[in-house]
């Protein structure tokens, strides 16, 4: 499983013109998942990013996660997280799950975030989305549950 995770002041979603979804200050993270993950890997990504400490304290260090700095999370699925560009120009996705495995692992993932005390909005798994955001920093961090990075 693999995240792009976000410190955002503001992020939207939005698929067609029937669904949105927004948070204001909080976390923005594109989640995919691979053939190798499971419900154990998905429950550990969820407390990962539930407590990255990358929110600014009264100090202005890195050392609040989203619940102590009162944001919510924003989960959008995106199999093109595993995409492998180190040979040729068009990224190989052979290590994205198969959507029925990824959309349970997603909903796993959601599910245990907010079992975790956070508000959570989602995305559309497998629709086309616009996604909008203001990162906040920027902040950028990358979680793979293999520990790649």
């Amino acid at each position: 499983m693999r995240a792009v995770v976000q410190r955002v002041s503001s992020a939207a979603v939005k698929a067609g013109d029937d669904y949105e979804a927004s948070i204001a200050a909080g976390l923005l993270v594109y989640l995919g998942v691979s053939t190798e993950d499971g419900e154990a890997e998905a429950r550990a990504m969820a407390e990962k990013v539930r407590y990255l400490r990358i929110f600014d304290d009264e100090g202005g260090q890195l050392n609040l996660d989203v619940v102590q700095a009162g944001g919510s999370v924003l989960v959008v699925s995106a199999f093109t997280t595993l995409g492998d560009a180190r040979k040729g120009r068009r990224p190989s996705y052979v290590a994205a799950a198969k959507p029925e495995q990824a959309n349970e692992l997603y909903t796993c993932f959601c599910d245990a975030l907010e079992a975790l005390g956070l508000t959570v909005r989602r995305g559309v798994f497998r629709a086309y989305m616009e996604v909008s955001s203001t990162n906040d920093g920027p902040v950028c961090i990358l979680v793979d549950s293999t520990k790649a990075f």
